[in-house]
């Protein structure tokens, strides 16, 4: 199969573009009964040539090709429409009937506050227009109206709100946000990409719109991305500022599967400086090694690394509650455990050579020795809540 992708140097162009190279180069298995030999990238910096020629050997199109921010207005019918025209124009030229995707807005709804958009104009002329192309030729068309589309390397301060906060709470710049009840509706680029993979499978999901929502419709007019997110702008600012403070609290907000919190999570991600991509941590240092939190959860407890010198005992404590994995993942040391009251002592001789995770159970005053004369043990430790110095269930006692 060849693709031709229009708009491939865009934001949705370039993440497809090199997603179906992973598909094309066998990276990516997931989708086994996509076949790609060739994907042509078409863009402005293309000649007509190019595209006559795209035209006659593709085998699907994706026109994201598009004008969003333009200069005059007018540009929109211009670089929306015309284009569009063009494109089809070419593959009627060299007879080809391939199934052809057409990225297009809510806002060709007309509904609402887009009653009098220009680029929503512009985008429902593109619609008929391939409504007409699929009468004349027979050719398949698929029309997507997308609502906003947000991910890695959207151009912050040009279209995207959440692209600009993402990039300005990034870089400690200051954000404005008029009414944080607004409501968006969120497309992540990442979903939108397994979407065009099921319309090169052949089944796109297909709906009718009432105004701006999409109603789910096997014989429906329009396509899809079934899965979306709604969020205010007040939660979405939220969200961000806790991202930036996790460096500094350590504290990792939840971000259960396939969840917003999980996605904007890692399109905030995308716009950190170099600066800010490596975190210094605080050590806890003294003669016996060393205690450093590497990691909070809001309910998932914390995890801390832990560094016993040669010859050194570490703990020698218990806890009501609290309890903790330790992963020994390099040296030689011994865990003992001792029941409160009891005088019975569980041994585990650990190393680095066989990792192990070990309980300290609720109850048990515990320790870690270091057996080595020579290297330090070093020990990963998680811990099922978060210490809190008011109320550390901590109370010191000998194995």
């Amino acid at each position: 199969m060849n693709i031709l992708i229009t708009g491939a140097a865009g934001f949705v162009g370039r993440n497809l573009t090199e997603n179906l190279k992973n598909i094309r180069d066998g990276k990516n298995r997931t989708r086994p009964l996509i076949k790609i030999d060739n994907i042509f990238e078409f863009d402005r910096e293309n000649s007509p040539d190019d595209l006559g020629r795209f035209c006659r050997d593709c085998d699907f199109v994706f026109n994201l090709a598009g004008v969003n921010r333009p200069l005059d207005t007018k540009e929109f019918k211009e670089g929306n429409y015309g284009f569009a025209a063009h494109l089809l124009d070419t593959l009627k030229e060299h007879n080809n009937r391939c199934p052809v995707m057409l990225s297009s807005s809510i806002q060709a709804s007309l509904s609402g506050r887009f009653g009098t958009s220009d680029y929503g104009i512009s985008k429902r002329d593109c619609e008929e227009l391939f409504f007409r192309y699929s009468q004349e030729t027979g050719a398949d068309v698929y029309v997507y109206r997308f609502p906003n589309i947000v991910g890695k390397w959207v151009r912050p301060n040009y279209n995207s709100a959440v692209a600009t906060f993402c990039h300005n709470i990034a870089n400690d710049l200051p954000i404005t946000v008029n009414d944080p009840s607004v409501e968006l509706e969120l497309l992540f680029v990442e979903d939108l990409i397994e979407e065009m993979y099921d319309a090169l499978e052949g089944h796109p999901h297909r709906c009718n719109f009432n105004g701006v929502m999409s109603i789910a419709d096997d014989d429906g007019k329009y396509c899809f991305s079934p899965v979306t997110h709604r969020a205010s702008l007040g939660k979405i600012t939220e969200l961000l500022y806790a991202f930036r403070r996790q460096p500094e609290d350590l504290i990792m907000p939840a971000i259960p599967e396939g969840s917003l919190e999980k996605k904007l999570y890692s399109m905030y991600l995308s716009y950190l400086p170099k600066e800010k991509a490596a975190v210094d941590l605080k050590m806890n240092r003294d003669e016996r090694g060393s205690f450093t939190e590497l990691l909070k959860t809001a309910d998932h407890g914390q995890f801390s690394v832990n560094v016993t010198r040669p010859g050194v005992t570490k703990g020698q404590h218990w806890h009501n509650s609290k309890w903790e994995l330790f992963i020994v993942v390099s040296g030689h040391g011994l865990i003992q455990q001792r029941r409160i009251g009891t005088d019975e002592v569980l041994e585990f001789e650990v190393s680095g050579e066989k990792i192990q995770a070990v309980h300290t159970l609720p109850g048990y005053a515990h320790n870690i020795i270091n057996l080595s004369d020579t290297d330090d043990l070093v020990t990963l430790m998680w811990a099922n809540e978060i210490f809190d110095p008011d109320h550390p269930d901590t109370f010191s006692e000998k194995v």
